[in-house]
């Protein structure tokens, strides 16, 4: 058994949802489970529409959810024909009927929570699942329709719900792996959930892969297929470098690593409940199936080259903060955390020298207020327009000379902070954002110039 994801572009229009629905009967032997995300640009139109209507402009939250039916009824009809279409046609009309009712009521009341926000947003989801197990079953396929917030269980951290795996997992166990055993393809919608009590949730954006990969963990299928408008995870991105190399295969932490500091293929959290249950995870291109994309597993193969890929971030803020020798480390390290999670603001990359601390944040929001407190504890300073380079590789732990390597590379520019920690298998620094493209492409021509054929393609 295994499951297939299909993002917002491969799902996009009748053409992206009819070449997913050719990828999906090519796999039917395999017994697949299907989850989808919503319609390309609907996740951003809905939270737009949501707050329109929270702000009082109830004909203009309306005038825009007209814009969304109009579409999803024409991609229906292209994909379902006349005849097929004038029986599902209801079904959509009662769902985009709920959408307007819930605008109406939240555009009297003149606000939106994050509560009603969820449920305004899962209709994106809602639909384009529903949309696409009609597509499979007027293509001769047993699909079937089932709702993901009867199995998704989470708790009620609306716009970011934490799911509950145990009891989400016995549900994929007892509703949804009976289907595939019985022949039929079942099709859900990723990103959204619900409370032990029924309301909707959602688990974030980004969180249709995590979706895919509960339900693998839950089902315990034989792998996780992440399909996208990408042939796969590169060397780093093709935009800032157009010699970047396609990566065959990556270890589970080696694709957190390049997730977390910027490589937006995959969701971070979507390679957690993949690890718990040793799935791999492939990331294949809906536009060119036949490339076998990137694979993630437990352990990757031995590669000849220092790292794998480079990841950036841009936007990047940094703070330096310094205080007297005589404080205590210890608790000028816990002051300076606390202080960050009080104006909830994640931290990056941390460089510790003795009591100076650099830190790297990639939000501006809430910088002076957080550098005004810090400012009671010792002395701060803050730039933006930073950018963050992470080169990430098992083997870095078996290179000497490694670092200097990178930083002979670099030439003439400048870093202002350096970062190698725990995880061990990546290497950080900031530089100027206006360096930021000079310097990944320099170290992608030192370091990917000759690369092992078994990992690269």
């Amino acid at each position: 058994m295994i499951v297939m994801k299909f993002g917002g572009t491969s799902v996009q229009d009748a053409a992206a949802i009819d070449r997913a629905v050719a990828i999906v009967r090519g796999r039917l032997a395999e017994r697949p489970v299907v989850v989808v995300s919503a319609l390309s640009k609907v996740t951003d139109a809905l939270l737009a529409i949501g707050r329109g209507a929270g702000g009082g402009d109830r004909d203009g939250a309306l005038d825009l959810a007209r814009g969304l039916r109009e579409r999803h009824y024409n991609t229906a009809s292209e994909l379902l024909g006349t005849s097929v279409f004038t029986g599902f046609h209801s079904e959509l009309e009662a769902e985009f009927d709920a959408l307007d009712e819930l605008l109406r009521g939240i555009a009297a009341v003149g606000e939106i929570t994050p509560r009603t926000s969820d449920l305004v947003v899962s209709f994106g989801e809602r639909l384009s699942s529903k949309i696409v197990a009609s597509t499979l079953q007027a293509r001769g396929m047993d699909a079937v329709h089932v709702d993901a917030r009867e199995l998704l269980v989470t708790d009620d951290t609306h716009t970011r719900a934490v799911p509950q795996f145990e009891e989400t997992y016995e549900r994929f166990r007892g509703r949804v792996k009976p289907l595939t055993e019985k022949g039929h393809v079942p099709v859900m919608g990723g990103f959204i959930g619900s409370t032990k009590h029924g309301v909707t949730t959602t688990i974030g954006r980004g969180g249709g892969d995590f979706s895919a990969a509960i339900a693998g963990a839950g089902l315990g299928a034989d792998r996780i297929e992440i399909w996208t408008d990408v042939d796969g995870m590169m060397t780093t991105d093709p935009n800032l470098v157009r010699e970047a190399r396609r990566i065959k295969v990556l270890s589970f932490e080696e694709a957190a690593e390049l997730a977390y500091f910027g490589a937006k293929v995959l969701h971070p959290a979507t390679v957690l409940p993949a690890v718990q249950r040793n799935i791999p995870v492939f990331v294949r291109n809906s536009k060119n199936p036949q490339c076998d994309g990137t694979c993630v597993q437990a352990t990757a193969p031995a590669c000849r080259n220092a790292f794998k890929a480079i990841a950036v971030k841009k936007r990047i803020n940094l703070v330096d903060v310094a205080a007297a020798r005589s404080l205590s480390t210890q608790g000028f390290l816990r002051s300076i955390f606390d202080t960050f999670d009080k104006h909830n603001l994640a931290v990056d990359a941390v460089s510790i020298s003795g009591v100076s601390v650099s830190l790297t944040v990639d939000s501006s929001d809430g910088i002076p207020a957080l550098a005004a407190d810090l400012g009671r504890l010792a002395d701060v300073k803050y730039e933006g327009k930073k950018a963050l380079v992470c080169l990430v590789g098992e083997n870095i732990r078996e290179t000497p000379g490694i670092v200097a390597k990178v930083f002979g590379a670099l030439g003439n520019i400048k870093v202002r902070m350096i970062s190698q920690g725990a995880s061990e298998i990546n290497l950080t620094f900031v530089v100027e954002e206006d360096d930021m493209v000079d310097a990944v492409q320099r170290l992608h021509k030192e370091f990917f110039s000759d690369l092992d054929p078994a990992v690269f393609a």
